[in-house]
């Protein structure tokens, strides 16, 4: 049964003859960028000669093992990392690329823009060890910050069925969740670095629709009935007015949260902040006094 697996190529490419299942070409993939036929159990693959690329930025010089960089269209830099492979492939292994062991040496070689996404992983020969790259710590801690998947206030009170009313005080609270309002933890790692970030809401900002502003330092308190007519101990308002000249009746409530994200790593520890927001629709009334 032909089975065929292609990959783009990119620089130039040599042919050789793999004894391997159908299926264990997924296990060669670092080996380098091409494109396989696979006719049983014999896989003919097409691997990149690294350094063959005429010069052009972004390919790694075999002679020299300096790696170059090339600028992606957002302004993005192409960075690469190496890792002397241990052990090294045996004589007469394609990674040698026509080379004897002891003749420089073979490396995993990651590359991938500065954001570290797109990564491409392959063996590469060099005849010098190679110069690294360095690597941000302060840029592998955003990438952890996106794995995180940070979200706005869950919004628990004030509820867009509730009923409110001028001169009440208003309980403000949200639910806490490791995406809502924290802690939440994520590493990122590239180049040998591992950047480990933890994120927790550190204040709620209120707008309420009338004008007012309210900041409240933790995730509020919510209400019982037993509280009665009392003011929130942490969160709350009284509105002093109704929603029915507000659009559609209604005052629109934000919930901004700020969270505050501490990371370490590399030798380096820092702070970054993210702001993420919610919002709900009340309408505020005023009690009729039958006389």
């Amino acid at each position: 049964m032909l089975r065929r697996h292609s990959v783009a190529i990119t620089t130039m490419t040599v042919l050789a003859t793999l004894s391997v299942s159908p299926n264990a070409y997924a296990d060669k993939a670092p080996k380098g960028s091409g494109s396989t036929d696979c006719y049983l159990f014999t896989c003919q693959v097409e691997v990149t000669v690294p350094g063959q690329d005429g010069g052009q930025a972004g390919g790694s010089d075999t002679a020299t093992g300096e790696s170059g960089s090339s600028a992606g269209d957002d302004g993005s830099k192409k960075v690469c990392s190496y890792k002397l492979a241990d052990p090294q492939p045996p004589a007469g292994s394609l990674d040698w690329e026509g080379h004897e062991p002891g003749d420089g040496a073979v490396y995993e070689q990651e590359c991938g823009w500065e954001d570290f996404t797109n990564t491409i992983a392959r063996m590469v020969w060099l005849a010098n060890p190679p110069v690294q790259q360095a690597v941000d710590p302060e840029i592998l801690a955003q990438q952890a910050v996106d794995k995180m998947l940070l979200l706005g206030p869950d919004i628990a009170s004030p509820r867009a069925a509730g009923k409110y009313t001028v001169g009440v005080p208003m309980w403000m609270w949200v639910n806490q969740s490791a995406t809502t309002y924290g802690p939440n933890s994520a590493s990122a790692s590239a180049g040998g670095i591992t950047v480990t970030a933890v994120a927790k809401v550190s204040k709620i900002v209120w707008t309420m629709g009338d004008g007012a502003s309210v900041t409240c330092n933790g995730p509020g308190t919510p209400y019982t009935s037993s509280q009665g007519m009392a003011q929130s101990p942490t969160c709350g308002h009284v509105y002093s007015k109704t929603s029915a000249g507000a659009p559609s009746g209604r005052f629109p409530v934000t919930a901004t949260s700020t969270w505050t994200v501490n990371w370490q790593g590399g030798g380096e520890a820092g702070q970054l902040t993210e702001v993420r927001q919610n919002n709900v629709d009340v309408a505020i009334g005023e009690v009729q006094v039958v006389r």
